[in-house]
C-alpha cells in the first residue's frame, strides 16, 4: 500500500457514512489516504500516534472532526464539521472554527457536503506540487461545469 499523503480521522466508527464521501473522492482521484477512527477526547494517545507516525511517514494533509491533530502538527488540517448532536452540528461547527492563533483548521461545511469539499481542499493542496493532479482537479470542475449546463438544459426543456 502507497503512503498516505492524506489523513481522514473520524472520532467515532458512527462517522464513516457521513465522511466516506471524503474517502471515495480522494480514491478517485488516486490521492493514497488512511481512513481511521481515534478519538482526541477518548483516545488522544492514538491521535498523537497516529498524527506523528503519519507525518513522519510523508503525510501532507489531515481532515478530522476537530482540532486536536492542528495542534500536533504544521501540516495543514482540514476541520469537517459531524452533525452527531442535538443541537444539529452547530457545537462541531463552532469547535473547528474556534481554534487559538497559531493552529488554524481550515473548516469546511457540515457532514458528507464537507467530506466531499475536505477532499477537493486537500487534493489542491496537493496539486501545488504535482500538476498532474492540479491537470485531474481542472477535468473534475469542467465536468460540473457541463453538468450544470446540462442540467440547466433539462430544466428549460421540461418547464419552458
Amino acid at each position: 500500500m502507497e503512503k498516505a499523503k492524506v489523513a481522514v480521522f473520524i472520532g467515532s466508527a458512527s462517522d464513516e457514512a457521513t465522511v466516506a464521501p471524503c474517502a471515495d473522492i480522494l480514491k478517485k482521484l488516486g490521492i493514497p489516504f488512511r481512513f481511521t477512527v481515534t478519538s482526541a477526547h477518548r483516545t488522544p494517545e492514538r491521535t498523537a500516534e497516529l498524527v506523528d507516525s503519519l507525518e513522519a511517514a510523508g503525510c501532507e494533509v489531515s481532515t478530522c472532526p476537530a482540532g486536536m491533530v492542528a495542534a500536533r502538527t504544521m501540516k495543514p488540517v482540514i476541520g469537517i464539521p459531524v452533525a452527531a448532536s442535538p443541537l444539529g452540528g452547530m457545537d462541531a461547527l463552532l469547535a473547528t472554527v474556534q481554534m487559538p492563533p497559531g493552529f488554524p483548521v481550515a473548516t469546511v461545511a457540515l457532514d458528507k457536503a464537507g467530506a466531499r469539499n475536505a477532499a477537493w481542499l486537500a487534493a489542491q493542496i496537493l496539486a501545488l506540487h504535482d500538476p498532474e493532479l492540479a491537470h485531474q482537479i481542472r477535468i473534475s470542475r469542467e465536468r460540473f461545469k457541463s453538468d450544470v449546463a446540462v442540467a440547466g438544459a433539462e430544466i428549460e426543456a421540461k418547464y419552458c
